[in-house]
């Protein structure tokens, strides 16, 4: 069965909730993990259980699968630290061809991720002193080498930081191929340190910082014209853009600035170049909402129209498809993305949920904890109807009693195509009453809504369902990004969330 994409026989497990769940396959459970992973400490596993985990699921499947992973996670859901961990693992295991080399030569996309790929081979490897390198592994050695010829002196210089492993230790230990003299040239300069100091937009603000001023208002001033030369020369970045929005308003920079960076941040090749994730501009827009500034209102829209450009691939549904579409807000939701970031998988649940809101016609949304509450939003706004749905916290309760979402169709009767759950899976009865995703959704299928689909979208990766997968009705798919659609999309179309991945080319 095309769609089945668990074995048949599943195993049942206890959640982290402590109610019945179900097992996925090594392969299923490899690719949760990995996608909602930037190995940091989250609510029900540290950083050490999650890594012990997939390293254990790396050894079960396929080395192919692995390596196709690896570049997925790297070029599609745009993760930086798990490709790395998957490509060095898979040096670990898989003998006899190129394979390896390949998946290095794809997850390395920034110079500096060369260096990361030798630093991660040595702590995986309990390696120390002068042969902490030794003894690599030849196929991560060769892709090492052939990432050498993707880069500039700019790319180069950028992340040519003093680390443990620095580019000219990764030079000498992988020996690349120049492709030509100016490359052989480029090189030459890394081994001798002479690589032309690339200019960054810090420098210039840092140097203006280290100048003594006569007053308070002539340092705001020199700061205020720096913002709008930088500005004016299009020298900052996408992501640099979004990251000082704040400090560019609170420098006054002048009305036509604020055009111009209002223009740049809604272009639509602008966005789509940036490769931004959904959350990045949730907390711009978050920034900017807390700042008091008369353009901060000129620059929220703006921010509105750059995420809706960013998913103008989103198909959605129709007017004839009808959509429900459930947000977690559980206590175990409200962990962050990363250690420095105020993001918590609550805000990507919830901004995940008005995106796909935003492309779909004919919807239901709201919010589930202890309880399940509809919410009426416009459609218009993605990220003020993000922030208005977490404003609402406590509202429901902090448990993850999923079953009170199917149990509203049920009381209404209402029929409905799909079902939308954006949630970390850890689903139970708070109550103790018996009920769960799994007898509601029987019960809703066989007297109301025979051909109803039901799609989890997991957001922690733990490894467990709430429901039985095996089938043509129950989807499952992870990620923080919005590429995660391409995943839907594809189901949509007869193929699976894995299958997505099988046919990444590396």
């Amino acid at each position: 069965m095309r769609f089945n994409i668990f074995k048949k026989k599943e195993k049942t497990t206890i959640n982290h909730a402590g109610q019945k769940a179900y097992k996925m396959s090594p392969e299923m459970e490899l690719y949760t993990a990995v996608v909602t992973s930037t190995l940091i400490k989250n609510f029900y596993e540290t950083d050490t259980q999650r890594l012990k985990r997939i390293k254990t699921l790396i050894k079960k499947v396929n080395p192919n699968f692995v390596a196709k992973l690896a570049v997925y996670c790297r070029t599609k859901m745009y993760l930086r630290s798990i490709p790395v961990v998957l490509a060095v693992e898979l040096a670990k295991i898989h003998r006899g061809d190129d394979l390896v080399c390949r998946t290095v030569n794809g997850t390395i996309q920034r110079a500096d991720e060369i260096t990361e790929t030798l630093a991660y081979y040595q702590w995986a490897n309990k390696r120390e002193g002068t042969k902490k390198l030794n003894k690599l592994s030849k196929q991560l050695q060769k892709g090492i080498a052939q990432s050498f010829n993707k880069f500039d002196e700019y790319q180069f210089a950028k992340y040519n930081r003093k680390t443990a492993i620095t580019l000219k230790d990764a030079l000498f230990l992988v020996h690349p191929k120049a492709k030509d003299e100016q490359q052989q040239t480029l090189f030459d300069k890394i081994v001798q340190g002479d690589l032309q100091t690339p200019y960054t937009w810090e420098v210039e603000l840092s140097a203006i910082g280290q100048i003594p001023y006569d007053s308070p208002e002539l340092k705001k001033q020199a700061f205020r014209l720096k913002w709008e030369e930088l500005i004016d020369s299009n020298r900052l970045g996408y992501m640099a853009l979004m990251r000082n929005l704040r400090n560019m308003l609170e420098a006054n920079v002048s009305a036509a600035h604020i055009m111009q960076i209002a223009q740049r941040l809604s272009d639509t090749q602008a966005v789509s170049r940036s490769k931004q994730l959904p959350f990045r501009f949730l907390s711009a827009y978050r920034e900017i909402q807390a700042l008091h500034s008369p353009y901060s209102s000129f620059i929220l829209e703006a921010l509105e129209q750059a995420v809706k450009v960013s998913i103008n691939n989103l198909k959605g549904f129709d007017l004839d498809t009808r959509v429900v579409i459930a947000s977690d807000v559980s206590g175990s939701m409200h962990q962050p993305v990363s250690p420095k970031s105020k993001v918590q998988l609550y805000d990507i649940g919830l901004l995940l949920s008005m995106l796909l809101a935003n492309r779909s016609q004919n919807v239901i949304t709201g919010i589930f904890g202890d309880t399940w509450k509809k919410v009426n939003l416009s459609k218009s706004n993605i990220l003020a109807n993000t922030m208005h749905l977490r404003s609402m916290n406590g509202q429901v309760g902090y448990s993850t009693n999923g079953y009170k979402v199917i149990e509203y169709l049920i009381k209404k009767q209402k029929v409905v195509d799909k079902v939308m759950f954006f949630t970390d899976l850890q689903m139970w009865d708070s109550r103790n009453g018996g009920n769960s995703l799994q007898s509601s959704w029987q019960t809703y299928k066989a007297k109301y809504a025979p051909d109803a689909k039901l799609y989890l979208f997991d957001l922690a990766g733990y490894g467990q369902s709430p429901i039985r997968l095996v089938g043509k009705d129950v989807f499952l798919l992870a990620g923080w990004s919005d590429k995660v659609f391409d995943v839907l999309n594809a189901i949509e179309n007869g193929r699976s969330a894995l299958s997505e991945i099988k046919k990444t080319e590396i």
